[in-house]
Order: C-alpha cells, then sequence, then structure tokens
C-alpha cells in the first residue's frame, strides 16, 4: 500500500431497532449485506461491511437494536451491541425523525455516557419529515449527551449520506488496509445467504413467525461441471403452526420464500442457484444455549 496518509477504522451503527442502520449499510456498500425488513430486531449478529477507496477503508459494524431483553437470545444481542461500543473508533447513533425521543432511546443514550470515543448522532427518514422539525429534534437529543457531529439523512434514498461518510472518514486515524478492496464483508458465504433466506421469511409472513426463526446451511457445493450452485437449507421455527405458515397452502408460501431468496442469493455469489428448503420445529430454540449456539449465535466468538 503505497498512501501513507491511508485512514482506516472500526464504526458501529447503533439504534432503537428499525431504524433504518441495516438499509444504511446496504447504501454505502451498494449491495445487500445487512439483512432488512420491516420487523424489528432483523440484525442478529455482528454483520461486518467493509467500504474501501483509495484514501481509506471503514469497516461498519451493524449491531443487534439495543433493547431491553426478553430471552436468552435477546441477552445475547445486547451484549454483543454493548461489547461493540467499546471495541470501535467511531460510533453512529442513528434515530428516526419520525419518532420522537422515546424510552428506547434513553436505554441506548445511558450506555453512550460510558462510551469514550466520538459520537455522530445521525437522524435518519428526513424525507418523511418537514425541514422545521428538525432544528426542535435536534435539540432534544444534544441535551441528553454531546455529540461530535450531528448528521441528518436519507438512508433509503441516499440523501447526505455521502456526507456522512466524508465525515467518518475526517475522524479515523492513519491506519492500515485490513480487507482487500474487492471484499466488502467479513461473513463467509454461508452466513450471507442463511440472512438472504432469513430476509424473506421475515418479509413474507406475519407477526406470529418472525424472530422465531433461524435460518440453517445444511450443504452448500458448486455442482461438477456445472456453473450451478446447490444449496440445501432448513428453516428453524418454535412451534408446529409457525411451520405450516412458513410452508403455505400446497406449498405456496415457501416456494415464494425460494424464489426470493434465490435471485438475491444468485446475485451475491454470481452463479446460478438451486436451492432446496426445509422446515424443521425446535421448540423455544430461543432459550436453549446449546440451539443458539448451532443456529450461530455464539458469544464466544464476540
Amino acid at each position: 500500500m503505497d498512501n501513507e496518509n491511508f485512514k482506516s477504522g472500526f464504526v458501529a451503527l447503533i439504534g432503537r431497532p428499525n431504524v433504518g442502520k441495516s438499509t444504511l449499510l446496504n447504501a454505502i456498500l451498494g449491495q445487500k449485506v445487512a439483512i432488512m425488513s420491516d420487523k424489528p430486531q432483523t440484525t442478529r449478529n455482528k454483520i461486518q461491511g467493509v467500504y474501501t477507496t483509495k484514501e481509506a477503508q471503514v469497516i461498519f459494524i451493524d449491531t443487534p437494536g439495543i433493547h431491553k431483553p426478553k430471552h436468552r437470545l435477546g441477552e445475547f444481542m445486547t451484549k454483543v451491541a454493548e461489547k461493540t461500543l467499546k471495541e470501535v473508533d467511531l460510533v453512529l447513533f442513528l434515530v428516526n425523525a419520525e419518532e420522537e425521543l422515546g424510552k428506547g432511546d434513553e436505554y441506548i443514550i445511558e450506555r453512550l455516557k460510558n462510551i469514550d470515543r466520538p459520537i455522530f448522532l445521525v437522524i435518519n427518514k428526513i424525507d418523511k419529515v418537514h425541514p422545521d422539525t428538525l432544528l426542535p429534534f435536534i435539540e432534544r437529543y444534544r441535551n441528553e449527551i454531546e455529540y461530535t457531529e450531528v448528521i441528518p439523512i436519507s438512508a433509503l434514498n441516499g440523501n447526505n449520506v455521502s456526507t456522512l461518510l466524508n465525515e467518518i472518514i475526517n475522524k479515523l486515524e492513519v491506519g492500515p488496509k485490513y480487507y482487500p478492496d474487492d471484499q466488502i464483508s467479513d461473513h463467509p458465504e454461508h452466513f450471507i445467504v442463511a440472512e438472504m433466506i432469513r430476509e424473506k421469511v421475515l418479509h413474507l409472513t406475519r407477526e406470529e413467525v418472525p424472530h422465531s426463526v433461524a435460518v440453517t446451511i445444511e450443504q452448500m457445493k458448486k455442482r461438477e461441471n456445472k456453473e450451478i450452485i446447490d444449496i440445501h437449507a432448513t428453516i428453524i421455527v418454535e412451534r408446529a403452526s409457525q411451520k405450516g405458515i412458513i410452508i403455505g397452502k400446497n406449498g405456496q408460501m415457501l416456494r415464494n420464500i425460494g424464489t426470493r431468496a434465490r435471485r438475491d442469493i444468485e446475485m451475491i455469489l454470481g452463479n446460478k442457484v438451486f436451492l432446496d428448503l426445509w422446515v424443521k420445529v425446535q421448540e423455544d430454540w430461543r432459550n436453549r444455549g446449546r440451539l443458539l449456539k448451532e443456529y450461530g449465535f455464539d458469544s464466544d466468538q464476540y
């Protein structure tokens, strides 16, 4: 690397569930890396997105939404998020311009008070509100803690995202290039494929299924002498009734999930994909430590 002034650093995205953290990460990277859904709590593991230019490399960590945990999976997710804040170079606190400062934000702010890092207040969804409401909105947050920068954006439309990136890079120190130029995530392909499938389940099913869903990749390999990747995956739910919802009448829902997931997976892998989906019931898996570990939620890795 011949640029002596090359900058790099790790940046955490933090905020209440469903404020647009994954949408922002995907807007920056130009590819789907973090799972997106209109249902809260869709990001479970720390997904690292890598943004590289000639001048800098920013490694984004999209944390699970910090919230008061209701089960062991929730405890794991909150623990990951809080640990992340202490390990990064800069924190982006993302809030929704359409929602008043609430208990969920206060819960996060209390944790941010203990963080000795630059903190940006990033106000998302500004395209949904009148500009006159922004100043009083910002003041309410500024009364709680001091922010290094306050930047209004629309992650979905890309408004002000380049300004945010420039400000992040300005605050980073000179450092090494951690990842190759063409790498956008440090998660293995199995993980991203599982996330693509889980995203489609969340999009297509109703409230009784989401967050009781995990996806495991049983097998993923290239077919001999053909440009096709065979993927066998299992969707895990907690109740037999949820299994019925995911399979759907005459298997239609499962086919829809598979078709939509396959399109995204083919874009990510750059290959034709044969996707074989099964549904399995594991009662109360979110409270069972062994199953949490088996489905990829292993606190030892964090």
